[in-house]
């Protein structure tokens, strides 16, 4: 599926502004990645920072920074929750995110009570993809792969 080109997976949980996806584990962690909006408005990634695993983020502290061409910000985080792990291959080659926004995930956290508390709070299935499209021709934002 997809809006002004951007990819959009349904069964993927969304915050409502479209930043960050989120993925339940079979281990009940989350994997958190950046939507393919972010990644365009972001523009071409240049380097990507988690938080070391370990580390305890509580809502609005960020599990990762990024820096593109035109931005340097935190990846948003909604939850309080603890990194578990950073995805090496994006903090090598960052760009990944800007090629494939949803197979390249950013890190795996786990959130006390399970991961599967706190999806109530995001985004999925129809009311996503409708929420995901109305951003997507709100803020004119087109998806383009390198």
């Amino acid at each position: 599926m997809e809006c002004n080109g951007c990819e959009f997976k349904p069964e993927l949980y969304y915050d409502a502004e479209y930043q960050i996806w989120l993925r339940l584990e079979e281990d009940d962690t989350l994997t958190v990645g950046m939507t393919d909006l972010s990644q365009a408005i972001a523009g071409h990634i240049l380097h990507v920072r988690v938080r070391r695993p370990g580390t305890r983020r509580p809502p609005g502290k960020p599990v990762a920074t990024i820096e593109s061409g035109k931005w340097a910000g935190p990846i948003p985080n909604f939850m309080d929750c603890t990194i578990i792990e950073a995805n090496e291959a994006v903090m090598e080659q960052p760009d990944l995110l800007n090629q494939d926004p949803y197979g390249a995930w950013v890190a795996r956290v786990e959130v006390e009570g399970g991961g599967a508390s706190v999806l109530q709070d995001y985004l999925t299935g129809d009311a996503a993809y409708e929420g995901y499209c109305e951003r997507a021709r709100r803020d004119d934002i087109h998806c383009h792969r390198d």
